[in-house]
């Protein structure tokens, strides 16, 4: 099954997101047609582990499942973002401007508790976001639209309380990914 750690987000803040990517969708026009992530999917990804073979699942949930010694905090959304930053785009994003040192020393600490069961650290530096939408397939020329596209989309300010991380298994259909939570971790109070 496919695993990730992420940062649940409440309604007002998924609300805010899905504000966001509606004003990005209109002013995108016809220029790239991403596949639009629906606001009950959205979240902050704080570790992504990937596909586990079943046997391997508990031994990875009995890692990561420990209270993390991190204080309970707030985060805050920043600005719309693409990546990669040049060419065509493939991932539209917000990002976040407060909470980021807690987010990060959250996925540090994954990273050392998966490490002993064989799953290496990711080679790129960590980058807090929450996907709006992903493109597979943008047309040539597609990035100079769709970077100015983004730079006009103000998002609504919205913060949120982290007070836990969440194992979620990721099951892949025709209509989509559907998100289910195999087991919280909480932070500190």
């Amino acid at each position: 099954m496919r695993l990730f750690v992420a940062v649940e987000l409440d309604e007002p803040m998924r609300a805010a997101a899905a504000e966001a990517a509606h004003k990005l969708e209109r002013r995108l026009h016809d220029s790239v047609r991403p596949k639009w992530v629906p606001a009950e999917n959205m979240h902050l990804t704080v570790r992504f582990i990937g596909h586990v073979a079943d046997d391997r699942v508990p031994p990875v949930l009995d890692a990561i499942g420990p209270p993390l010694a991190i204080v309970s905090f707030e985060v805050a959304l920043g600005e719309c973002g693409v990546f990669p930053p040049h060419g065509a785009p493939r991932v539209f994003w917000i990002g976040v401007k407060e909470g980021l040192p807690s987010l990060k020393a959250m996925h540090e600490e994954f990273n050392r508790r998966l490490l002993p069961l064989g799953f290496e650290a990711e080679t790129r530096p960590f980058s807090a976001h929450l996907t709006l939408a992903r493109v597979k397939d943008a047309p040539g020329g597609s990035g100079a639209a769709a970077r100015e596209a983004i730079r006009v989309v103000r998002v609504t300010p919205a913060r949120c309380r982290v007070s836990e991380a969440v194992v979620f298994e990721s099951r892949l259909s025709p209509k989509g990914s559907t998100y289910h939570a195999r087991l919280r971790v909480p932070l500190q109070p």
